[in-house]
């Protein structure tokens, strides 16, 4: 069974959104500043969809590509489904999605559909994500998420892409994680001109 992992681009201050985001605004006020690094380079990476093709550092598109390539399955939150409107009906890195969520929303649970909506906790939405995707990694792409899954010994690596800029306030990757240590270990960093690549360990008690 592969790993549970999150990947995420933070500002330095640790924020992953700007203040005010939601549907019209999806990544909030100055929230497009952390993703500039998407399109500040001279190599072309296409996501696997093929709807979309960045413009990175090769270096970035070394790790973009390895690490795409290695979801099997993604656990998101109802909140950021609706905030990308479940990313028009299918996700650029073509997966199965998880969404968290109290109640299904409409039009959108139907055969073939990408999204199976899960109504009874994150466990659920892991090992069912776990299942379709075998020796692949799980991804969890919500900040909320990733504390849960912090918080309930689920998440096996934290990968951030840490941009050169402090967003001030927003949506912040490890907010509201309760008192006592999260012990991390640092296994790979990766320099490019516009962003940092990160990626640590969570370190778990046997």
């Amino acid at each position: 069974m592969g790993k549970v992992t999150s990947g995420l681009t933070m500002s330095l201050d640790g924020f992953i959104a700007g203040p005010n985001d939601g549907p019209e605004n999806p990544l909030g006020e100055n929230g497009m500043r952390l993703f500039d690094w998407y399109e500040s380079g001279d190599t072309d990476y296409v996501v696997p969809s093929g709807g979309m093709t960045f413009k990175v550092s090769p270096q970035s598109a070394e790790i973009l590509d390895e690490a795409f390539s290695s979801i099997g399955a993604i656990v998101t939150g109802r909140r950021t489904f609706d905030i990308t409107n479940g990313w028009g009906g299918r996700h650029p890195l073509d997966v199965p999605i998880f969404v968290l969520t109290h109640t299904v929303p409409d039009g959108w649970d139907y055969e073939g559909s990408p999204f199976t909506f899960v109504t009874d906790g994150v466990d659920s939405a892991v090992e069912q994500a776990q299942e379709v995707a075998g020796e692949k990694s799980v991804a969890v792409g919500a900040a909320s998420l990733v504390q849960q899954c912090l918080e309930a010994g689920l998440l096996d690596e934290i990968h951030v892409d840490v941009v050169p800029v402090l967003l001030g306030d927003g949506v912040r990757l490890f907010d509201n994680l309760g008192p006592g240590n999260i012990e991390l270990e640092r296994t790979r960093i990766i320099e490019a001109p516009d962003v940092t690549h990160i990626t640590f360990r969570v370190v778990k008690e046997d």
